[in-house]
């Protein structure tokens, strides 16, 4: 009898500790410190990412295209020289060189549409910053996810090897029959088998992380102790939404086109140049002459066609941000829901898991008086299982809408 105080006495040590995986809050930590971990990260892999670097590099060459709108056309130089027998009074040759110019304001008005485009393009690194944020955080939380599972599974199939020896013990006694062994073996070799796939998980996972980050595929990385759900929510300020990238993108397009219609303006007004000729004579003295030259726009329908597309293309793309502007609500709202959810599912499983501990004293001060069934054992053991990894699953659904809503509203 000895032997069975000492198991039963075990088994709810191995109890405690499984319901000390699970505590709210542990002491030793705070918000601050679980989300700096994951901001490190972050910061690496916004400075090594390669889709980041792309975008980064087309900035740059959008930046560039500002100093070639100052250049002016090819400078013209031409010349001829008569080969033959020589005539009185006739020109022997002849040198020209000619200069055309732009109508006044043009050169500034390219300079301005290649700012407002490059203006444009740095908004991509915003929005392609902000993706790789969200995109490793929630990486980030299905590795932790994946961690603490194996950890509840680990705990579980300890206390399978308890229920095993007091089992054991049980069927010497007479107490319970050799059936009661064989599932609990059973039950162990499943919880085995999904540990094993939560490694594999775990490796496709880590994986994916690190190539977010640009590094080794096996680089390991730190997963914080304990994901703390706030007490309470903060507040979603929509004013954030409205000046998402996304949506100010629009804004900085709008300005593309308007400097473009401008542009048109400019380069639809006449075109000047300005050269030089020297002429030689035979018996004449040599001439030299200025020149000037104008270019008129008498056909003018490219440039008319140029200002209608200009405007319709404002149109298009005022309906294109409201359409964004509408998407981005309504995925705010979904994150914002989802996120809700997940509190009140880790609520229930709180609960629930209580409530299945309770069950666990009852059959084992039922076990201390001689009788116990296992199967009702198994029952509320997988039970428990199931509200441990449900509880799991609703902290990473809970910061995996956290990282989505980030993306929207996060300045």
């Amino acid at each position: 009898m000895n032997l069975i105080l000492n198991t039963t006495n075990h088994l709810r040590f191995q109890q405690c500790r499984v319901r000390g995986l699970f505590l709210v809050v542990l002491l030793f930590l705070s918000w601050t410190s679980q989300s700096q971990q994951l901001e490190t990260y972050i910061e690496e892999a916004i400075n090594n990412n390669p889709n980041i670097q792309a975008v980064e590099k087309q900035y740059a060459i959008s930046t560039e295209k500002i100093s070639e709108t100052s250049t002016l056309p090819n400078t013209e130089f031409s010349g001829g020289y008569m080969i033959g027998t020589e005539m009185p009074m006739m020109q022997q040759a002849e040198f020209s060189v000619m200069q055309m110019l732009p109508w006044f304001g043009t050169i500034s008005a390219r300079s301005d549409y290649a700012a407002a485009m490059a203006d444009a393009d740095f908004l991509e690194i915003e929005i392609a910053k902000r993706k790789i944020a969200m995109v490793l955080s929630q990486s980030y939380y299905r590795l932790y996810e994946i961690t603490k599972k194996q950890e509840v599974l680990d705990s579980n199939i300890q206390l399978i090897e308890v229920y095993e020896r007091i089992a054991l013990t049980s069927v010497e006694v007479g107490q319970a029959s050799a059936v009661s062994v064989l599932r609990l073996q059973m039950r162990q070799n499943d919880l085995m088998e999904r540990k094993l796939v939560l490694e594999q998980d775990y490796a496709a996972e880590l994986t994916a992380f690190n190539k977010i980050m640009n590094r080794n595929e096996n680089a390991e990385i730190k997963i914080v102790d304990s994901l703390i759900i706030p007490e309470k929510d903060d507040e979603i300020d929509v004013v954030n939404l409205n000046l998402h990238p996304e949506l100010r993108k629009f804004e900085e397009l709008n300005k593309v086109v308007s400097q473009a219609d401008l542009l048109n303006k400019k380069e639809s007004a006449p075109g000047f140049g300005v050269g030089m000729e020297y002429m030689l004579y035979n018996e004449a003295p040599n001439m030299l002459m200025p020149m000037v030259s104008v270019s008129i726009p008498i056909f003018n329908k490219k440039y008319k066609s140029i200002a209608k597309q200009n405007k319709i293309q404002h149109e298009a793309l005022e309906i294109q941000k409201q359409a964004s502007q509408n998407s981005l609500m309504a995925e705010l709202q979904t994150a914002v829901r989802s996120r809700n959810a997940a509190r009140i599912s880790l609520e229930t499983q709180d609960k629930n898991l209580k409530q299945a501990e309770n069950a666990t004293e009852i059959l084992f001060k039922n076990y201390e008086t001689g009788t116990i069934d296992f199967r009702e054992v198994l029952d509320v053991q997988e039970l428990q299982l199931k509200f441990q990894l449900n509880r799991i699953e609703a902290i990473g659904a809970y910061f995996n809408q956290v990282s989505i809503i980030d993306y929207f509203t996060k300045n």
